[in-house]
């Protein structure tokens, strides 16, 4: 049976209609997996207001290694590899970039610079692997008690590949950084409404790249 022209192009144009809305629905779904994987990715990675606190650069996951860790949390330290104390026990602060954003790297100098309002805290440089970096100094991290201070109470600690005066953590060639602050019992000025106002963390400023 042979079909009319008039026949032949409503089948044509239902044939192209058909083949637009699959079309449509196939970068929908491919869409939404995309969107989907990325914001998971995010959320794991970076975290978000629900699962991080940030201070400038200075980031805090609020339910690390808790039994009543969610699974943003738990995903995050399993990708890392990395041992994490009690989020009720101490408050574990981590950095990859400085104060104007830039990721940390042992191409470059930084000066570490402030105080820590707390019962005890240590700072530690890591690869971005999270291994302590090699040096012939065996020096890896300060605290509160091994740190030398100013005359103001505040402290400086160089980061960088050669050795400084006072106070200063080799980068070696790890490439990019991170830096670890761990705090016990940190204490926190209050706000005009009387709630805890953010902590005061240390400054990470960059002097000079190589």
């Amino acid at each position: 049976m042979m079909l009319s022209r008039h026949a032949l192009f409503r089948l044509k144009n239902r044939l192209l209609a058909t083949g637009v809305t699959l079309g449509g629905a196939a970068a929908l779904m491919l869409v939404s997996l995309v969107g989907g994987w990325a914001s998971a990715w995010y959320m794991v990675e970076a975290g978000s207001k629900l699962t991080t606190t940030t201070v400038g650069p200075w980031v805090a996951w609020g339910s690390a290694a808790r039994p009543d860790a969610d699974p943003y949390t738990r995903a995050h330290f399993a990708r890392a590899g990395s041992f994490q104390l009690n989020a009720a026990i101490a408050t574990t602060w981590q950095a990859r970039t400085d104060a104007i954003g830039q990721r940390l790297h042992s191409a470059c100098d930084y000066l570490v610079t402030g105080a820590v309002d707390a019962g005890w805290w240590s700072l530690a440089v890591f690869d971005d692997r999270g291994g302590l970096i090699g040096n012939l100094a065996e020096r890896y991290v300060y605290t509160s008690e091994s740190v030398a201070l100013g005359a103001d109470g505040r402290f400086t600690v160089t980061l960088g590949r050669d050795a400084r005066p006072g106070n200063w953590l080799p980068t070696g060639g790890a490439g990019r950084i991170n830096l670890v602050l761990t705090v016990l019992e940190q204490r926190s000025a209050l706000d005009e409404d009387g709630k805890a106002a953010a902590p005061i963390l240390p400054e990470i400023r960059r002097v000079v790249c190589r």
